[in-house]
């Protein structure tokens, strides 16, 4: 039965919360669920395995549950949070770049740092090792694999760096194909699809061809597993600034905060789950804000004119 005294004496405890708790209490309200989604950079069972860990890990640490959503192509992500849909989002440079440009309201909060403490990483031209392709010249007429118009490392970065050798992608090559994923760009190349793809790359030990190669996802006809021994790089660009995790400006600043603070101790609250993400490659991530990408955004802007030109 509620009295005088017993809501008074609820009032008194609520004034007593902590502030953090009563701001958790009312972004809750508002948001019972967040969706955190991430581009394709390889198969939909390869995201889900590297990142629901993590989901695991950010619903206990925020008090919600935090559900994972793998985009079917990069452009998915942007439209999630242009719609408001998607309230954490894993991004390429580029495709984050083009979320800014196109008005999509989001900041990058952390940057992702290389095992090395780099922060940044490149693009490169594969060919296989048994074909007889050396350099750019050497594929004319040939295929050309990339992975999606808004991928840094697997589109706009190639088109710059074959506008730089003056090569014409469309005309140059006899086909050129748009594969959806890092992975898939690597599997058209080993089944002999395209001559040539574009993938990133971190390090000698440490890019999307050794990540597939320590699965056993590549295999030659006769059945053996493929080694970095199998493929021949070409080109590699100059440094791409690493991949941002972005959230929705709309959200309460309180909220915000807190999936900071949970991304960034990450690495020392659950360092099973942080690992997991980069195959234990990665350090913890830093803090990272806009400004960071304007580089990428002009980069963006220049392969658009290329293709107003073409």
């Amino acid at each position: 039965m509620l009295t005088r005294r017993s809501l008074l004496a609820a009032s008194a405890a609520a004034a007593t919360l902590p502030a953090t708790a009563a701001f958790a209490q009312s972004w809750k309200a508002k948001y019972p669920e967040l969706t955190f989604a991430v581009v394709p950079a390889e198969n939909a069972s390869g995201v889900t395995e590297r990142f629901e860990p993590f989901m695991g890990y950010l619903s206990k640490q925020l008090g919600v549950p935090v559900k994972l959503r793998i985009a079917n192509d990069y452009a998915a992500v942007i439209e999630g949070q242009r719609s408001g849909n998607v309230q954490i989002a894993y991004y390429g440079p580029a495709s984050f770049s083009r979320a800014l440009v196109t008005g999509v309201k989001t900041t990058a909060f952390i940057i992702d740092v290389n095992d090395d403490g780099s922060k940044g990483y490149h693009s490169v031209f594969y060919v296989m090792a048994s074909s007889p392709y050396k350099t750019l010249a050497d594929l004319k007429g040939k295929k050309l694999g990339l992975v999606d118009p808004n991928s840094t490392s697997g589109n706009n970065m190639p088109r710059f760096v074959l506008d730089q050798a003056h090569i014409k992608p469309d005309s140059y090559f006899s086909n050129v194909v748009f594969t959806g994923s890092h992975e898939n760009a690597v599997i058209a190349l080993s089944q002999g699809t395209v001559d040539v793809c574009a993938n990133w790359w971190n390090s000698e030990n440490d890019s999307n061809l050794t990540r597939m190669l320590s699965k056993g996802m590549l295999k030659a006809d006769n059945g053996r597993v493929m080694t970095k021994d199998d493929f021949r790089i070409i080109v590699k660009s100059p440094l791409i600034i690493n991949s941002p995790t972005a959230y929705l400006d709309s959200m309460p600043e309180d909220l915000k905060a807190a999936i900071r603070t949970a991304f960034l101790d990450a690495p020392k609250n659950d360092k099973a789950a942080f690992d997991k993400l980069s195959d234990g490659k990665n350090r913890p991530w830093q803090p990272i804000d806009n400004a960071a990408y304007d580089d990428t955004i002009k980069l963006i802007k220049f392969v658009d004119a290329l293709r107003k030109k073409a």
